[in-house]
């Protein structure tokens, strides 16, 4: 096994961390990526209080597992979207509710005090979100101008390089995780979001193959086109169930409905190379963890965390460092 495999909690956050620790080590995980909701990680404690992050630390480590990033995605989705219906509600406090402004503001005081506690609790990259003022222009109908895209960037680079300036002094990178409704959900994108906040180092992405995969982005590609951008792996499946029927936005089936024409797998039960995912990884040299996302609307999360764990071990390998025939030479 070349790097440490690890479970994000944010689908298991109704769990307390207490117990969700027991089971991710009997499931054979080596550590935690923290979600900051449920009471896995509250990053205002984190920032103010040391102690706490040696509290959370020390659940994890009760159960012989570890902690490399946490996670503020819903906080994230809020910095930039248009924060104009009840959907995200639930993703600030009670009183920020119905206030799209009252909860942008909160979103980015949040994001400032996660790269504190980062810091905090030694460690070195948070992932999650960016929100996207422009994602429902993605179709160009009514026609959309090519100024109205770019005030969308410019907006996003307003928003995010103050936020980026704490991780700065923190010395923390942000992983967004590119991903339909973000700033950034595929290469060109992806591109375009480094481009407006300046190409600095403080930004890059959590490399998920699950969202390029059903889009028809090459989630290799996406590794190659942005080698010392990688900051963070999430390991998750997907696969597309087109049947002539459905088409690729959906039909506003939600997940595990039929007839949807793509869906979230668990890990090996898709349509992901894995297998190129890890040596392109390996090419890029990246050495931080793979860290299981796992969905799957039809299986048991409990059965398919821990089959995860074992799929990401499995296929795990060491690069190799030298090309087999120059053992001749020795």
């Amino acid at each position: 096994m070349a790097r440490p495999v690890t479970l994000f909690t944010g689908q298991y956050a109704d769990l307390p961390l207490t117990e969700l620790a027991q089971k991710a080590s009997q499931w054979g995980y080596d550590g935690l990526e923290l979600a900051c909701w449920g009471d896995h990680f509250d990053p205002a404690k984190g920032a103010e209080d040391p102690a706490y992050c040696e509290q959370q630390k020390r659940i994890l480590s009760e159960n012989g597992l570890s902690v490399y990033a946490i996670s503020h995605h819903l906080a994230g989705q809020l910095v930039c979207d248009l924060n104009d219906d009840v959907r995200s509600d639930a993703f600030a406090p009670n009183d920020c509710a119905g206030n799209a402004e009252k909860k942008r503001a909160w979103a980015v005081e949040t994001m400032k005090q996660t790269a504190i506690a980062a810091k905090n609790m030694g460690l070195k990259v948070v992932n999650g979100f960016t929100g996207s003022s422009i994602w429902h222009l993605i179709y160009s109908f009514p026609p959309v101008s090519g100024e109205q895209i770019e005030e969308g960037f410019k907006y996003f680079g307003d928003m995010w390089n103050p936020i980026l300036d704490v991780f700065d002094e923190n010395g923390i990178k942000f992983a967004l995780e590119v991903h339909p409704t973000e700033i950034a959900f595929d290469i060109i994108t992806a591109d375009r979001a480094l481009e407006a906040i300046g190409r600095r180092e403080a930004f890059g992405f959590n490399f998920d193959p699950s969202h390029l995969e059903w889009q028809g982005v090459d989630p290799v590609k996406f590794i190659k086109a942005f080698p010392d951008r990688i900051y963070h792996v999430h390991m998750k499946d997907a696969i597309v169930t087109l049947d002539g029927t459905s088409g690729i936005l959906s039909s506003y089936l939600n997940f595990g409905q039929p007839g949807r024409g793509w869906d979230f797998r668990s890990l090996g039960r898709g349509q992901v190379n894995f297998e190129e995912i890890i040596r392109a990884l390996n090419e890029i040299q990246y050495d931080g963890p793979l860290s299981v996302e796992w969905e799957d609307a039809a299986m048991d999360r409990e059965e398919g965390a821990k089959e995860a764990a074992g799929f990401v071990k499995d296929i795990d390998f060491e690069p190799s460092g030298r090309v087999f025939d120059e053992a001749f030479a020795t």
